[in-house]
């Protein structure tokens, strides 16, 4: 092997080497850590991975560090997206209605977990503390959510 570094094409056309360093710090953002759930190789699971946002808002898709499509995040801090969550029973949890999809909100020490109510597998979208009203976030997941169909009911509003 030659003692020199093979610069990317992008790092090559840049003029200066700070802006080489720049493009790669920009590159190298830390996967984000989630474990998939004991469903997320399903079908139903294959199927809303094929419908997951390209954007969350204006968040930009973020790397996750497994190698299962169930899993998904956009933004720093991230907003994670996982398929194959059992799916929730009878709570005192806020239910809310988002474009026909039925959500369960339950508060975190760090965040907001919603998960989809009445449909199986669930899907689980975690929402930091850091995004101001988190329901807000997802229109963007309505897509993804529809391909379960919802067979075990529907939330009531006397539920939240």
């Amino acid at each position: 092997m030659h003692g020199r570094r093979v610069l990317s094409p992008a790092c090559r056309l840049l003029p200066a080497a700070l802006g080489c360093l720049l493009l790669l710090a920009a590159c190298g953002d830390t996967p984000v850590r989630a474990v998939p759930f004991e469903q997320a190789d399903s079908p139903a699971c294959r199927a809303v991975a094929a419908h997951w946002p390209r954007t969350v808002g204006d968040l930009t898709p973020r790397v996750t560090a497994v190698q299962s499509e169930a899993v998904a995040a956009w933004g720093d801090p991230p907003i994670v997206a996982r398929c194959g969550k059992q799916p929730p029973g009878p709570t005192t949890d806020q239910c809310i209605d988002v474009n026909g999809i039925d959500w369960v909100a339950t508060e975190l020490d760090d965040g907001t977990m919603f998960t989809t109510y009445g449909r199986s597998p669930a899907v689980e979208v975690l929402v930091p503390d850091a995004y101001d009203t988190a329901p807000l976030w997802l229109p963007a997941f309505t897509e993804a959510a529809g391909q379960v169909e919802q067979t075990l009911g529907h939330c009531s509003s006397a539920a939240g």
